[in-house]
């Protein structure tokens, strides 16, 4: 049963709302400019060895600085975390220090970690892939802290009528 790519559009977006997924805030460090943004579209890409995928809007200013950097921070927001998703999705880091409003410290590489983060990875660039309005920046994880076993997440449907600060 053909269907109309406004149909197929459709159901795709339902689908992948339907998932609701954890939703993850990536940070950066190049040439001394701090940088972060929330990530919608990251996920786990391998077993053995661990790789991980962020992808960031080119139009963000954290997409930019990251063209520049060897490494990423990728933290897992907590559930309670809607107000940090809101500075790091709908502020953009070129009108703003989104670290002057809140907590964070220096990590591996010189990262910016996110103290309120339930957890975190540091990890290296590996790679920069093209996928359209966004780059896939695959990761090899260097550092990180695990979540306490009852600390949830931070979820799509939490925060998906934030608007972004940059359109994708």
């Amino acid at each position: 049963m053909p269907s109309s790519a406004l149909d197929t559009n459709r159901a795709f977006d339902r689908v992948i709302a339907g998932a609701d997924e954890a939703m993850w805030i990536v940070t950066t460090v190049a040439d001394g400019h701090r940088a972060g943004c929330l990530v919608g579209f990251g996920t786990q890409a391998s077993i053995e060895p661990r790789r991980f995928l962020a992808c960031l809007s080119k139009r963000n200013h954290t997409y930019r600085v990251a063209q520049r950097a060897t490494h990423l921070a990728v933290h897992l927001a907590g559930a309670e975390s809607v107000a940090l998703a809101q500075l790091f999705g709908a502020e953009t880091g070129s009108e703003m220090d989104k670290f002057e409003h809140c907590d964070w410290q220096e990590g591996p590489h010189e990262l910016p970690i996110l103290t309120t983060a339930i957890g975190w990875f540091a990890a290296e660039i590996l790679r920069r892939d093209d996928f359209g309005d966004h780059v896939g920046f695959l990761l090899r994880p260097t550092a990180g802290q695990e979540p306490a076993a009852d600390s949830p997440a931070l979820h799509y449907h939490a925060v998906s009528a934030v608007t972004p600060g940059h359109q994708a």
